[in-house]
C-alpha cells in the first residue's frame, strides 16, 4: 500500500524549537515548587543525556550506512536516549514512544493519514537489514532527529520537579520489567538485557545527583541497601545476557523487585511527593508491579465513575444478572459472561437474543478494566461506551441507552438500590450503564499462583513453570504483545492505548483458510487495520477455552502451534501488514508444554463469583 510521508509535521516541530531556542539559557521556573536547586543537577544529566544523542546522531548521518562504525554509533545514540527516557517520558509520552516505538507503519486518527513506521527500533532493522536502504535510513535519521529536538526542547525548558522525577523513575522501572526483559526496545539486535545495565545505572546516578543526601540522612540503611540491590542486579546481568538465556524469573523476583521496593521505601522516606493515584495507571505505593493493587482503576474508568460506592458497585452487581436490561428479556450481561467460566461462556461464538451465533467469541471479564480498548476489534475506547453498545445492538438488549429498561423494576427492590446509588430512579439506562462499569471494574485477579511466587509470599514454582515463563518473556516473544504484568496489549509504561495486533487468525481449526474477520479494519477501512485485532489478557487463560477472536482452537495447544509456526503468514495465508514475525520460533514440544505450564499459573478467579 502506499505510506504518507509527512515532513511537515516536524518542520512545524523544528521551526518551533528554533524560535524558543534563543530563550533556552533561562527554563520555566515554577516560583512556588520548593527544594529548586535539589533537582537541577539530575536535571542536567537529563539534558546532557539528549543533547548526546543528538550529537551523536549527527554523526551517525554523516557516516552513513554500511561502516564498521555505523553499528557503534547507533548504540551510542540509543544509550545517551536511553539515559534522558525516564524525564522525556514525563514530560511528552506520545513523543518519547514514537521516537522508540514499534517498527509499524501507525495511523493517525486525527488526520486520517497513515505514517510510515520511524523511531530508533526502524532505523536499528534498517542498520542491520542484510541490504543498504540509504533513502530509508535518511528520512529515519531526519524524523529521529525532529523527535530528539522536541524532546531536548521540553527538557530545556520545564524545571525537573520532585512529582515529575518520581512519575518519570517508576516508569522507568516498569519499561526494565515488562519492555527490556522481552526485547521489546531492541527486535532486531536482542541487546535489551545487556541495555538494562545502562538503566540501571543510569537509576543510580539521578539518585544520587538529586535526592541521596536526604535519604542517607533519614535512613542511611535503606540508602546502603538500594545502592547495593542495583550492583547486584548489574552482577546478575553481567554473568548472563544472552536474550535466550537469561533467567528474568529469578531477576525479577530476587532483582527487580527488591530495586522496586526500594524505590517506593525512598519517595516515602523522602517527603518530598505523595502521589494523589487517582490521575495515574500506578499505585506509586505498592511494593512491586504484581500486587492486587499495583494497578489504578480509578485511571481506567470515566471521570464520573472514579471513587465508585459500595451502593453503585452493589446496584451493578445485581443489573449484570438481570435478564429484564432486554428488550426480549432472556439475555443479561452473565448471558455471555458466566462467573462460573471466568466470566467468558465457553462458546467458540457468544449467542445472541434468538439463540443464533453471533460473530464473535466471549471474551473473559475478569482485569478488562485495564484496557483502552474493548470488543475484539477496540472499536469500543472504554467500558462505558462498550456497555452502551451492548444495548443497542439488536442482536443483544436491543434497548435504547435514552430510555430506561422499566422491566427492572418489576423487583421492587431497585427502587431503593437506585436512590442510595445515584438518588433518583432514573428515566434513562445512563445511570444503568454506570452502574454495570463500576462492577465490572472490580472483577480483579492478581493473587494468581504466578503473582505469589513473583512476588515472594509463595515458593513452589516448579522448573517447568520457571521455565515456560522465561520462554514466554524470551523466545516465544509472547510477552512483547502480552505486556507484563498484565499480560494484555495496554502498553506499559503509559497506558494510554492497548495495542492491536494482525496475526493471521484462520478460519478453521485445519489452518486451511484465512478468517473473512477484517476487525479493526471496518472503523476507518484502511487497508493496515485489515485482520487487525485487540491484543487480550492470557490471564485466566487456562478457564476461556476456546481461543482467538472467532473460537476456532479449542486447547492452548493448537494456540502455541499456531505462533510457532509464523500466524497466518506462517500457515501460507496472504497476511501483508501481519505484526508477528513471519519466522517459525522453532520452539520444541518440551518449549511448548512449558509455556502453557506457566499461563496456567495465571489462573485467579474471584472469589466472589461463587
Amino acid at each position: 500500500m502506499k505510506f504518507i510521508y509527512h515532513p511537515f509535521i516536524y518542520i512545524l516541530m523544528l521551526s518551533v524549537f528554533v524560535s524558543c531556542k534563543k530563550n533556552s539559557n533561562q527554563k520555566t521556573v515554577e516560583s512556588s515548587r520548593p527544594y529548586h536547586q535539589l533537582w537541577e543537577k539530575a536535571d542536567a544529566y537529563y539534558l546532557q543525556n539528549i543533547d548526546e544523542a543528538l550529537v551523536w546522531l549527527d554523526s551517525l548521518h554523516k557516516v552513513g550506512l554500511g561502516t564498521q562504525q555505523t553499528k557503534t554509533l547507533f548504540q551510542n545514540v540509543r544509550n545517551s536516549f536511553k539515559k534522558a527516557e525516564a524525564y522525556a517520558g514525563v514530560l511528552n509520552p506520545e513523543t518519547t514512544h514514537r521516537a522508540n516505538g514499534p517498527a509499524l507503519p501507525f495511523y493517525k486518527d486525527d488526520s486520517g493519514k497513515v505514517i510510515q513506521a520511524m523511531g530508533l527500533q526502524k532505523l536499528e532493522e534498517t542498520i542491520y537489514a542484510d541490504e543498504i536502504h540509504k533513502a530509508d535510513f535518511e528520512r529515519e535519521i531526519y524524523f529521529q532527529k525532529g523527535f530528539f529536538e522536541n524532546l531536548r526542547y521540553s527538557i530545556n525548558e520545564r524545571e525537573l520537579n520532585a512529582q515529575r522525577f518520581f512519575i518519570g523513575t517508576h516508569q522507568q522501572i516498569m519499561r526494565l520489567v515488562s519492555l527490556a526483559m522481552v526485547g521489546f526496545d531492541t527486535p532486531t539486535t536482542g541487546t535489551s538485557i545487556q541495555e538494562s545495565v545502562l538503566s540501571l545505572k543510569s537509576l543510580e546516578d539521578v539518585y544520587v545527583l538529586s535526592i541521596q543526601s536526604i535519604i542517607q540522612q533519614k535512613d542511611k540503611k535503606l540508602d546502603s541497601i538500594f545502592v547495593e540491590n542495583i550492583k547486584d542486579a548489574i552482577d546478575f546481568i553481567h554473568q548472563d545476557s544472552d536474550f535466550e538465556t537469561f533467567d528474568r524469573y529469578t531477576f525479577i523476583k530476587d532483582y527487580l523487585n527488591p530495586i522496586t521496593r526500594n524505590w517506593v521505601a525512598i519517595r516515602q522516606t523522602s517527603e518530598l511527593w505523595e502521589s494523589n493515584s487517582k490521575y495515574y495507571p500506578y499505585n506509586f505505593n505498592a511494593p512491586t508491579f504484581f500486587e492486587e493493587d499495583s494497578f489504578n482503576v480509578n485511571h481506567f474508568l470515566a471521570a464520573n465513575d472514579k471513587n465508585p460506592t459500595k451502593e453503585r458497585i452493589a446496584l451493578g452487581q445485581k443489573l449484570f444478572f438481570d435478564k429484564n436490561l432486554s428488550s426480549k428479556g432472556n439475555m443479561a450481561c452473565a448471558t455471555c459472561h458466566l462467573p462460573s467460566k471466568a466470566y467468558s461462556d465457553g462458546l467458540a461464538l457468544g449467542k445472541d437474543n434468538m439463540g443464533h451465533e453471533l460473530e464473535r467469541n466471549s471474551p473473559t471479564l475478569i482485569n478488562s478494566i485495564y484496557q483502552k480498548a474493548f470488543f475484539w476489534d477496540g472499536r469500543a475506547t472504554n467500558i462505558e461506551s462498550q456497555i452502551n453498545s451492548v444495548f443497542t445492538n439488536k442482536k443483544e438488549f436491543d434497548s435504547q441507552v435514552h430510555q430506561f429498561s422499566g422491566n427492572i423494576l418489576k423487583d421492587t427492590t431497585y427502587y431503593s438500590l437506585f436512590k442510595e446509588a445515584y438518588g433518583v430512579v432514573p428515566k434513562k439506562n445512563k445511570e444503568v450503564v454506570r452502574a454495570l462499569s463500576v462492577y465490572v471494574s472490580t472483577l480483579k485477579g492478581f493473587s494468581s499462583k504466578f503473582d505469589k511466587n513473583i512476588r515472594g509470599e509463595e515458593n513452589t514454582f516448579t522448573p517447568s513453570e520457571k521455565k515456560g515463563f522465561n520462554l514466554f518473556m524470551g523466545k516465544a516473544l509472547c510477552a512483547t504483545c502480552h505486556f507484563m504484568p498484565l499480560t494484555n496489549g495496554t502498553v506499559p509504561p503509559f497506558f494510554s492505548e492497548t495495542e492491536k495486533e494482525i496475526i493471521g487468525v484462520p478460519k478453521t481449526g485445519k489452518n486451511k483458510e484465512l478468517d473473512e474477520d477484517k476487525g479493526f479494519y471496518w472503523v476507518f477501512e484502511e487497508e493496515i487495520h485489515n485482520g487487525m485485532f485487540k491484543t487480550p489478557t492470557l490471564r485466566n487463560i487456562a478457564l476461556t477455552a476456546p481461543y482467538m477472536h472467532n473460537g476456532v482452537y479449542n486447547t492452548l495447544e493448537e494456540v502455541m502451534d499456531f505462533y510457532n509456526k509464523g500466524g497466518g503468514a506462517g500457515l501460507g495465508f496472504d497476511v501483508p501488514h501481519q505484526t508477528l514475525p513471519f519466522d517459525n520460533l522453532d520452539l520444541s514440544e518440551q518449549e511448548i508444554k512449558d509455556i502453557i505450564t506457566f499461563m496456567k499459573t495465571l489462573t485467579d478467579v474471584p472469589q466472589e463469583m461463587y
